[in-house]
């Protein structure tokens, strides 16, 4: 399933993703709480995630739960920036990423160490 998720549509799938199934009063409570988002707000939001197919809606108590994960949307994510900003190109990414900050010796070691595994 390839979908684009908005930032505020991100805010309510993380809390999906965290705590599992929660129904839509308890997103209420959780958002408000979180980013101060109203009622209607989250509902909003609720809703556009339902048509995107993203969560699904369970009765009774209008259960969310999540119809796509969160490493699904990271890949997805992923491949959008690198096409759109690297032009397809994952090297052109990580020489950005790693020249952008000094790594210190253990974030080099597992940089090393994940290069290693894909070998």
């Amino acid at each position: 399933m390839k979908v684009k998720l908005f930032d505020s549509e991100l805010k309510v799938m993380d809390i999906l993703w965290k705590e599992g199934p929660t129904t839509a009063k308890e997103l209420v409570a959780l958002l408000k709480e979180q980013v101060g988002w109203n009622k209607n707000t989250t509902y909003t939001v609720i809703k556009k995630c339902i048509e995107k197919g993203v969560i699904e809606r369970i009765e009774p108590n209008f259960l969310c739960r999540p119809a796509i994960s969160k490493e699904q949307v990271q890949e997805q994510e992923t491949t959008e920036l690198i096409n759109k900003v690297f032009d397809g190109s994952v090297d052109l990414l990580f020489a950005s990423l790693l020249g952008r900050k000094n790594l210190s010796a253990e974030e080099i070691q597992k940089l090393k160490q994940i290069v290693s595994k894909l070998e």
